[in-house]
Order: C-alpha cells, then structure tokens, then sequence
C-alpha cells in the first residue's frame, strides 16, 4: 500500500517546527538549508505528483496544496522550492517516456528548478539541439539534478528543454530583501547538447496535452502549465498568511506599548485586527481550496476554456493582493520593534510584499485580464 495523504500531511507538520526555527538562518544562507532538502526528500514530500509507473505517490494536488501551506506557515522560502520542487515534477511528466526514465526511474523524483522565458539561443542539430543561455528567477538551482529551461530558434520558434543539473553553472546573483532563502540564482548554460526525448515545443508544453502526459491514466496531468502554476504555488498564500497571523497573534499575546505601558492583549482595537487577520486567513485557504478544485474538475472533464483561464488567473491575483493586504495590515499594528531581524512579522511583511509582484498572480494584470473578458474583449497578456 502506498503513502497516504494524511501520511504525508502529518510529515509535513512534524517537520515545521524545525523549519520555523531555521527560517532566519535560511534567510541568511540565502538558500535552502542541506538539512531542510534531506529532511524533505527522507519524508517523501517531494514525491507527491510523481506518476506511480515512476515510483511516486501519484497523489491528488490537495495533497500538495496541504503541504505546501504547512511548509509555508513555517517559512515562506521553504515552501517556496517545496512547492516548486514537488510541482515541477508535474511539469517533467510532459516530456516523452524516455525523458522521464531519466528523470524518475532511480530515485522516483527529481530537484527541477523551471525557467520558461526563451533566454537559450537554439542551434539545430542531427539529434537533437544545441543550447546556450542564462536563465534567470532558478529557484532551486542550488540543490537541482535537473534544469528546466526554455529558448528560441532563428526562426522564433520556441521550446521547452531538460537539461542535468551538472550542464549547468550557477551564478550567484541571489542577494535580495525579501524571499531570500529560496535561493533563487541565475545559472548559465554553455553549449549543451540537448538530445530530442529532451525538447518539447513550448506550445505543446505550455497546453499541456502530450503524449507524455497520456502515458499516465490521470486526467490531472494533461493540465495546461498556467492553471496548474495557480494550484501548485497558492499554498505558498494560504499557508503564508496562517503563518503571520500566528505570529501577529503573539505580538498581540505579549507586545506592551513602550509609553503608555497598554498591553495589546487588553486593547479591543487589537482584538478586532487580530479576528480580521485570522478571517483573512480562512477565507483565503477557502479560496485556494475551490480554486484546486476547480482546476481539477476542469481537468477531469478535458476542457480549459480561455474563460476558464482568465477566471482562474483573476482568483489566483486576488487571493495573491488578499494576503499582501492582511499582512500589511498586521505588520503596521505591530509596532516598530517588529521590523527587527528577529522579528517573523517583518519576514512575512517583505516576503508577501515582493511575491505580490510576482509576474503571475499581479494583481492590475490579472483584474485588467478579467474586466476585458467582461467586455468580450481578447485577453492582451501572454500569461494567461
């Protein structure tokens, strides 16, 4: 019998508190800790989307959802490569059957950071195709076996490649103020031959619909990329913001203010921000919660309309500019000795600030998406 769900859900918490503790020294590290990656891999936690031909769990995206928020609660750069480390795998499943052996047959996962701008120059070869280039945003790059990376050929036509990890070399360009554990450096490729079971056109890629897909009877692997990037990366939110409220709720529980001697415990001001943070926080798991779940029923019905695409990338924006507003929110009912290095409110404060700006969940593109759908009106962004 296979690992279950509450199996891996109750790994999951047993390893939080360790990553909460670790969080500032993960933030200093700017990377994941060695530790936290073995921790990871040792609980099978990266396995969850893995096919079961492949040795994997083969285990619905709630499951990674569940995990994802757990992680995330504890520190939002650790559940940002859990995440992505676990959802990647997904992505891998495009590829044909040889690609996957590759990938999943020695170990049943793989550590596949995924750039999908077309920074590779693509040289055309018998067998295959030569690649050069720097990607950028590679989080996971620093523990990978694998890279994903995405390029363009002379003529514009665009691919999807996989490439080891050893082919690759990091640079290290990772020195920034907020999400800063996720390790998120640039890496260069030089040169690489990259055979063909390893290129995927990136349209193929991005619809989701291959022949690698439909080696596996599951439906939840011919997903397109963008709504399945919504269901893999949302727990990142509504597991982010449980974590700062619990932190805001300690303030609270402890903070006294240094001139008037009030304690924040006794303050009914406070007593309302602390119940407005904690009911963002269900809302949001609520939203994330029908959002997988409907990906997943439009998956298992076959069919993802360009309706369908805008309507789930509005929710994910929303939910994404919902936590960035209750954390900001709680951070400004703080106090100023929560801008303290120390401090989880201020962590939490840059962390969902900078993932606010993230090119997939912006909220101004992705309601302007939205309002010219209610137009009848194409969508005038490519990430949809």
């Amino acid at each position: 019998m296979g690992v279950t769900h509450e199996e891996l859900v109750d790994r999951a918490r047993q390893l939080a508190p360790s990553i909460a503790r670790r969080a500032r020294e993960t933030e200093a590290l700017r990377q994941p800790q060695n530790d936290t990656i073995a921790e990871l891999i040792d609980a099978q936690l990266l396995s969850i989307l893995v096919p079961r031909r492949w040795g994997g769990h083969e285990l619905s995206i709630h499951t990674h959802r569940e995990v994802t928020e757990i992680i995330s609660a504890a520190c939002l750069s650790t559940g940002w490569n859990v995440a992505f480390y676990s959802g990647h795998n997904w992505m891998a499943v495009k590829y044909p059957e040889r690609a996957q052996e590759e990938l999943f047959a020695d170990k049943g996962y793989a550590l596949i950071p995924v750039t999908t701008a077309p920074s590779m120059t693509v040289e055309p070869v018998d067998g295959g195709m030569v690649i050069s280039g720097r990607a950028t945003w590679g989080s996971g790059i620093v523990h990978a076996d694998w890279a994903c990376v995405g390029g363009s050929s002379a003529d514009g036509t665009r691919h999807q490649f996989l490439v080891p990890a050893e082919d690759t070399d990091l640079v290290d360009t990772w020195h920034m103020s907020a999400m800063s554990g996720t390790g998120s450096h640039d890496f260069e490729i030089r040169e690489v031959f990259v055979p063909e079971h390893r290129v995927l056109a990136a349209a193929d890629f991005r619809n989701g619909d291959t022949p690698g897909a439909r080696m596996h009877d599951n439906p939840q692997y011919l997903m397109p990329i963008l709504p399945f990037i919504y269901c893999e990366t949302m727990g990142i939110f509504s597991g982010g913001i449980r974590g700062a409220v619990s932190a805001f709720e300690e303030v609270v529980r402890s903070r006294v203010r240094t001139h008037s001697g009030a304690a924040l415990a006794d303050s009914r001001y406070s007593h309302i921000k602390l119940g407005e943070a904690a009911a963002a926080a269900d809302v949001t798991q609520r939203l994330v919660i029908d959002l997988t779940q409907e990906a997943i029923d439009l998956a298992d019905r076959g069919s993802f309309t360009m309706e369908d695409r805008v309507r789930l990338k509005g929710r994910a924006g929303f939910i994404v500019d919902l936590c960035r507003r209750a954390v900001n929110d709680m951070i400004h009912h703080s106090g100023s000795s929560n801008f303290a290095t120390s401090a989880p409110m201020q962590r939490f404060f840059r962390d969902f600030n900078m993932l606010a700006t993230h090119a997939f969940y912006e909220w101004d593109t992705a309601r302007e998406q939205l309002g010219r759908a209610r137009l009848d009106l194409e969508p005038n962004h490519p990430l949809v």
